[in-house]
């Protein structure tokens, strides 16, 4: 049974480690956050973490709270017929409830924690996209009030503490994906 995985956590919480990952493995992989970026470029407006509010903020006014999901969910559903397919950053319960809604049980959500101290510090020295502690703590409580991302961070199927080493994380991911398939062995066989 073909798999598909949304894995969610606040930024910097390492949800690419597991994306990453997952593609590596031959899962296809969806990045939501693409969706804003790529209507940055269209308008012609520079990436930064103010300008990503923005048009994060904007494409929920004009989508609704599922913004990102309905944009992607036909590209999601070529993909899953295709293949295991990994979404990397779903935000909102009601992309949540979008894809739920389209999948049903084949939609599992994989929440990736860490302490906030050394979330902050990470998401401080990352290559790509690196935050100061005051954009990291603006990103965050504007995702937590503005895109209603605690929910499906809260509700996830599994989840994947990232205070330790990568080595760690990687065996915790691949006890879940041997989790998802004993279920669907079990269901298999009733």
């Amino acid at each position: 049974m073909k798999k598909l995985i949304a894995v969610v956590g606040m930024s910097g919480s390492g949800k690419s480690i597991a994306t990453d990952y997952l593609e590596k493995k031959g899962f296809n992989k969806i990045y939501f956050g693409g969706v804003v970026l790529d209507e940055l470029k269209k308008a012609g407006i520079e990436d930064s973490p103010d300008n990503e509010k923005y048009m994060r903020e904007k494409l929920r006014k004009d989508y609704g709270m599922a913004a990102m999901a309905i944009v992607l969910l036909p590209k999601i559903k070529d993909s899953f017929l295709e293949n295991d397919t990994v979404l990397d950053g779903l935000y909102s319960w009601d992309e949540y409830l979008v894809l739920k809604k389209e999948f049903g049980d084949y939609l599992k959500m994989v929440g990736v924690v860490n302490d906030k101290k050394i979330r902050y510090e990470r998401v401080s020295k990352r290559k790509v996209r690196p935050f100061n502690k005051e954009d990291i703590v603006k990103r965050d409580v504007s995702e937590i009030e503005n895109l209603a991302k605690g929910g499906p961070i809260s509700y996830a199927d599994y989840y994947i503490l990232n205070n330790g080493s990568i080595d760690d994380y990687v065996a915790r991911l691949e006890e879940i994906l041997k989790d998802m398939e004993d279920e669907v062995n079990e269901k298999n066989e009733s």
